[in-house]
């Protein structure tokens, strides 16, 4: 299936994004954990220059430790700043002080002249990566707009914790998916629109990504048989939820979007889409 999606509005979020970068400090790059290189969107490269960045890991819980922790040692071998977070736990302190951390030349550099002042971050990161989650998350209060579908933060939103302010940003793609496994990984962690994509095709791809990589997964999930085909690992999930239409046919659609939601979920165990590259 050929996954391209770029709505307008996020031309106008981009845009904004750039209008605002200079009354910012840094900023907070939003990774979902299950998928670090396909949430590297390339828009952000320019914002990048020139700004202090902080890298956040989100949804830890959801990938093996062994996993994240070496995506860690790569970012750490570029000398890239990053913390780990879970962004539904309600405490991502870590994130704040690793801000800290980032600017601290900054805000030496005032507390030297006898000033304190606060620190500004632009939070990024592509749709459903928990950029909102986190920030509420920060503030201990749900201020910023969040929900489970891409494109619930549409405007500019500024909010302040502990001397540093935040300001909000929709989640952004990139005009054109050159690579389709990157598209495919956006789509399974639900940055990209449902409504654009074919629920049956989309579950086909991914079960059988899974079953190369997690073989058993889906028979720990649903008590199937191992070494199927995509087709019929997805018949048999359907059989096992008793997902039938009038007339006893297998409800395909609505297997396949629950087996997707599933998998956002966390409920088909600790699964990573992609594995650190060796340097």
């Amino acid at each position: 299936m050929l996954i391209q999606w770029f709505p307008g509005h996020m031309t106008k979020a981009i845009r904004m994004m750039e209008e605002n970068l200079r009354l910012v400090d840094a900023l907070i790059y939003v990774i979902d954990a299950r998928a670090v290189a396909s949430c590297i969107n390339p828009v952000f490269e320019r914002l990048l220059e020139g700004k202090k960045v902080l890298y956040v890991f989100n949804k830890c819980d959801l990938v093996e430790e062994g996993d994240i922790s070496a995506w860690c040692e790569l970012f750490r071998k570029q000398n890239k700043a990053f913390v780990k977070a879970v962004g539904t736990s309600g405490d991502c302190s870590q994130i704040v002080d690793g801000l800290k951390r980032v600017a601290a030349d900054k805000i030496k550099k005032y507390a030297d002249k006898g000033a304190k002042i606060n620190v500004r971050a632009m939070v990024v990161g592509v749709p459903n990566s928990g950029k909102s989650t986190i920030i509420n998350a920060m503030i201990k209060r749900a201020k910023a707009v969040t929900g489970d579908r891409p494109g619930v933060t549409r405007g500019k939103q500024w909010l302040s914790v502990d001397n540093v302010d935040f300001l909000d940003t929709p989640g952004t793609l990139w005009s054109k998916f050159e690579d389709q496994k990157v598209a495919h990984h956006l789509a399974y962690i639900g940055s990209i629109k449902d409504d654009v994509l074919d629920a049956g095709e989309l579950a086909l791809d991914f079960i059988g990504e899974i079953n190369g990589c997690y073989p058993d997964a889906f028979s720990k999930r649903y008590g199937i048989e191992e070494g199927l085909s995509a087709l019929e690992t997805l018949e048999h999930i359907g059989l096992s939820r008793g997902y039938k239409l009038k007339g006893g046919d297998l409800d395909y659609d609505r297997t396949a979007r629950m087996v997707i939601d599933e998998f956002r979920k966390g409920r088909l165990g600790k699964l990573s889409l992609e594995k650190a590259p060796q340097i």
